[in-house]
């Protein structure tokens, strides 16, 4: 009788310890279980350098949406992003890949316009800004050239 019921206690234990790991895996991971909401708009870059799927886009620093896909189209990138529900943005609105701090995470900044007209699921973020390249900005700030290797 006692060592079933500690058989019953430790049964109860590893299923709320498989539970947890469950919840942390979709969590960390970014996954979506229940189907996903919001609407899809896409933006042409002429890099997207270190941006991965899963990735936030942001407005202001308020997460509403993340990077849904990344391909190319006619040898530029192209992002798909899922937008939050009730987040309209304008026709003239900015997209830009940044990152935070020095090597940290990208995402994508989205910065609104005062256009009256709105993009609509399946529409295309015109105004786009690919991240600056490090290699570039370290040689133009040092006086070098670091990509010929300083000849």
């Amino acid at each position: 009788m006692n060592q079933s019921r500690v058989d019953i206690l430790v049964g109860i234990f590893v299923l709320a310890g498989m539970i947890s790991l469950g919840y942390l895996a979709i969590g960390l991971g970014k996954l979506e279980i229940v189907g996903t909401s919001g609407y899809f708009v896409y933006g042409d870059f002429a890099s997207v350098a270190g941006l991965k799927v899963g990735d936030s886009v942001e407005i202001a620093g308020v997460k509403i949406g993340r990077v849904e896909s990344i391909g190319l189209a006619d040898g530029r990138a192209r992002l798909g992003f899922r937008i939050d529900l009730g987040i309209e943005l304008q026709d003239d609105v900015i997209a830009s890949v940044r990152s935070r701090g020095l090597i940290g995470d990208k995402y994508v900044l989205l910065t609104l316009g005062a256009s009256d007209r709105h993009i609509k699921d399946g529409g295309q973020i015109r105004d786009t800004e690919s991240p600056p390249d490090l290699t570039e900005v370290l040689g133009k700030f040092i006086g070098g050239d670091l990509s010929s290797g300083g000849k």
